[in-house]
């Protein structure tokens, strides 16, 4: 299958990946590898340390090594943090990422549906 299109939905506890065409699209999931949180012990916010955090931005940016175009998307501040991630780490992608959406928590055929349109539009533009 052509890895022209990709989408990234991902939060702080998973990553899916999805390249896709017209028809058919094929699917990844990379968990974080820590599910558990830690907790502050002065604030009642979720932290996760940032060592587990950037290992799985890392192997989520594998995941994407062969995409040519990546719209990333997703419910919270993960998406924003992968950004980061990748500025500073995975230079490779900076030119492929092509947008980013808050999306909360589609179904996997409601995503890729949700990424043709968008990159049928962003196609017509150029």
């Amino acid at each position: 299958m052509s890895k022209r299109h990709t989408v990234l939905w991902l939060d702080q506890h998973e990553a899916k990946i999805f390249h896709f065409d017209r028809e058919n699209f094929e699917a990844t999931k990379i968990e974080s590898a820590h599910h558990h949180v830690r907790k502050h012990p002065s604030v009642t916010a979720e932290h996760r340390h940032p060592a587990d955090e950037q290992h799985y931005f890392h192997e989520v940016a594998r995941a994407l090594e062969d995409a040519t175009e990546i719209l990333v998307v997703g419910p919270s501040t993960a998406k924003l943090h992968f950004l980061t991630h990748v500025h500073k780490h995975d230079h490779a992608l900076v030119e492929r990422i092509v947008g980013v959406e808050t999306v909360d928590h589609p179904s996997d055929g409601q995503l890729v549906a949700y990424a043709r349109t968008y990159f049928l539009a962003a196609d017509r533009l150029r």
